[in-house]
Formats: C-alpha cells, sequence, structure tokens
C-alpha cells in the first residue's frame, strides 16, 4: 500500500501535480487564500524560472499563478 508523500510547492517538478493541504506561515496564508490557494484545490507545477526563481503555479486548470520559491515552501501539499 502506497503511503501518501506531503512537501510544499517549492519540492515539485515541473508537471507534478499536487493537491493543497495547508499552509505553515499564517500571515502569508491569507495572502495565498486571497490569490486562489485554498486547501483542496488541485494545483500544477508549470515553469520554474531560470534561476529557480520564481515559479509558475497552475490553480485548479483556471489560470497560472507566480509565486516567489519562499512563498510556495510554506504550502504543503499532497502529491498525487
Amino acid at each position: 500500500m502506497l503511503t501518501p508523500s506531503f512537501k510544499t510547492i517549492a519540492d515539485l517538478k515541473t508537471g507534478e501535480r499536487a493537491i493543497i493541504r495547508s499552509f505553515s506561515d499564517q500571515l502569508l496564508s491569507l495572502k495565498l487564500l486571497e490569490m486562489g490557494c485554498l486547501p483542496g484545490t488541485e494545483i500544477s507545477l508549470q515553469f520554474i524560472a531560470p534561476f529557480g526563481d520564481p515559479i509558475g503555479v497552475q490553480i485548479d486548470s483556471s489560470y497560472c499563478l507566480s509565486m516567489r520559491k519562499a512563498e510556495a515552501a510554506t504550502v504543503v501539499v499532497l502529491s498525487l
């Protein structure tokens, strides 16, 4: 039986999909919630800039959100 693997958006590889589970930074979480990063939302990593920052995340197949790697590291996800 497979065990779920928890990681952050910053740990994802290009094209990898995941579901948002929680946030590790309460102050930043409000900003991310307002941008559509809701728990239970499916996301996929679309691109990583040449120097690794920022990254582009497809949110629920509706739009692509660009965020800094430090912000992405505060969003805990469950890999699909």
